[in-house]
């Protein structure tokens, strides 16, 4: 199980999360949020990967450096996710698929404060 830091969130963040999904051959639940860089790796490849699926909490050392960012960059569908997992010797990205037993996309209601409305989908 893994959840998007609390800085993604509508109501405490700058509300990029935007759902989340069961992945099918385990069972652990994922969160996922939209892809909003703007430089470096993951906003060259915004186009084929427009998702941050959190796998892990962001791990921090004491100095404040980020030594885990706990997203891996993929692109999250409605009954599969591609997650990417390295890149091959040209810096395109390597793909894992994940099948998906259910998926709920989170929609921000701006005309209530900090709320948002559920659409679940339910693939089993």
């Amino acid at each position: 199980m893994a959840f998007a830091p609390t800085s993604t969130y509508f109501n405490t963040g700058d509300s990029s999360v935007i759902g989340r999904f069961d992945e099918k051959d385990n069972g652990h639940l994922f969160e996922y949020s939209e892809n909003r860089e703007t430089e470096g790796w993951g906003a060259e490849h915004k186009a084929d990967l427009p998702h941050k699926i959190w796998v892990s909490t962001p791990h921090f050392a004491d100095n404040g450096h980020c030594l885990d960012s706990g997203f891996r960059y993929g692109k999250v569908l409605k009954t599969v996710a591609y997650v990417a997992v390295d890149e091959d010797e040209f810096g395109k990205p390597v793909f894992e698929k994940w099948q998906l037993k259910q998926r709920t996309h989170f929609e921000y209601n701006r005309s209530r404060v900090a709320e948002f409305e559920v659409s679940p989908f339910s693939l089993n």
